[in-house]
């Protein structure tokens, strides 16, 4: 089955929305050319803005809908329930975000027009070689010259590197001040200095172009610094419960396709002169895994309810990021095995969904970090 019908925040306006972003997903996803090449092409993305599915909640001012999350969610639901890897989550959910609440005036209205129409790709550089979850552990700097900023270091598994017209560069502007000294930089494709590195062999999610960005004596006016200086850090923890409510979104979704092509599977196959789905193991196996769907979209439809209002906490979105991905990985690991030996063959989805919802439990804030994150609040 797909993805549940008429949650308890859709109204008719969220349903019709809904088949229109399943028809134009089934109509220009090409899952098999992207993963062959690592990377989404740029008139996808266009395509993409044009359909309308690209940061719903930017305000009409600046070229956008003025949606609420809720629409945001449905686009998330529906390309992960599709076993896509495209980056559009990270545009329109985390990105565009920081422009909205914390870019200026005239970063707004020179980024987010491009961003909803999809000639603008962003990306967000924040992970070093030798930092990842503890940002505080940055060596990327920018220092002062003048009226500008020269940036200099090296970010690693950034998301839309290769395809990106523009990356947010969390660096130090007072390194003796650990989190309090990081501040946020735009940086512009072709500026001097600023390099793409490889891109990077993942185990899975193949179209999501991930890679290494260097800087090196890049020059940006102090106008590229995005929010107040020394506030970078603050600022995206302000907006995470946003990020991992995302990413709890695609747990979940992922997680509903998965169970749906083990149930196609059982169906379908035969051994000891039965189907596959007629054993009790089989049924018992399935049977648990939508006990926990259940669950899962009533959890997650309570958290996309509050985060409309304005009251999800980052406890909150920690523990829901938590609980979808970590039931992700249950679920498509369970959806392997009823496969047998065909699910580790690529030319069934299942191998796909499978190696896709690994790095889930790591990016974003690995499951070790969110458990610390929800235990200190207890």
């Amino acid at each position: 089955m797909p993805i549940p019908q008429r949650r308890s925040f859709e109204t008719e306006t969220h349903t019709i929305f809904r088949e229109s972003v399943r028809k134009f997903f089934a109509a220009e996803l090409d899952l098999d050319r992207w993963e062959a090449e690592r990377i989404v092409d740029k008139a996808f993305w266009r395509k993409a803005g044009a359909a309308g599915l690209l940061c719903p909640t930017v305000d009409e001012a600046y070229g956008g809908p003025g949606l609420d999350f809720s629409f945001n969610a449905i686009i998330t639901e529906e390309l992960s329930y599709c076993g896509s890897s495209a980056s559009l989550p990270l545009q329109s959910d985390i990105i565009a975000d920081y422009l909205v609440h914390i870019g200026s005036e005239a970063q707004r209205r020179s980024y987010l027009p491009g961003m909803v129409d999809g000639s603008i790709i962003a990306a967000i550089a924040m992970t070093e070689p030798g930092a990842g979850s503890d940002l505080q552990a940055i060596r990327t700097t920018a220092v002062r010259d003048g009226a500008d900023f020269l940036i200099n270091g090296s970010k690693t598994f950034i998301s839309s590197g290769q395809n990106c017209d523009f990356v947010i560069v969390a660096a130090k502007t007072d390194p003796s001040l650990g989190a309090k000294g990081v501040s946020l930089f735009i940086v512009d494709d072709g500026m001097d200095g600023f390099k793409r590195g490889r891109k990077l062999d993942k185990i899975g999610q193949h179209s999501a172009d991930t890679s290494e960005l260097f800087f090196a004596d890049v020059r940006v006016p102090a106008s590229a610094m995005l929010g107040p200086e020394g506030r970078g850090f603050a600022s995206i923890m302000n907006l995470l419960p946003q990020e991992r409510l995302s990413q709890a979104i695609m747990g979940q979704a992922g997680a509903q396709r998965a169970f749906d092509e083990a149930v196609r599977f059982a169906r379908d196959r035969k051994a000891f002169g039965k189907t596959v789905i007629d054993f009790q193991h089989t049924r018992f196996t399935l049977a648990d895994i939508a006990a926990k769907l259940q669950v899962g979209w009533a959890h997650l439809d309570w958290a996309i309810t509050r985060h409309v209002a304005g009251e999800l906490s980052t406890v909150e979105a920690s523990a829901a990021k938590l609980w979808h991905t970590e039931s992700q990985w249950d679920i498509v690991d369970a959806a392997l095995q009823i496969h047998g030996g065909a699910g580790y063959m690529n030319e069934y989805p299942i191998a796909r969904l499978w190696r896709d919802a690994r790095v889930q439990r790591i990016y974003g804030g690995t499951s070790e970090i969110l458990k610390l994150v929800v235990g200190r609040a207890i």
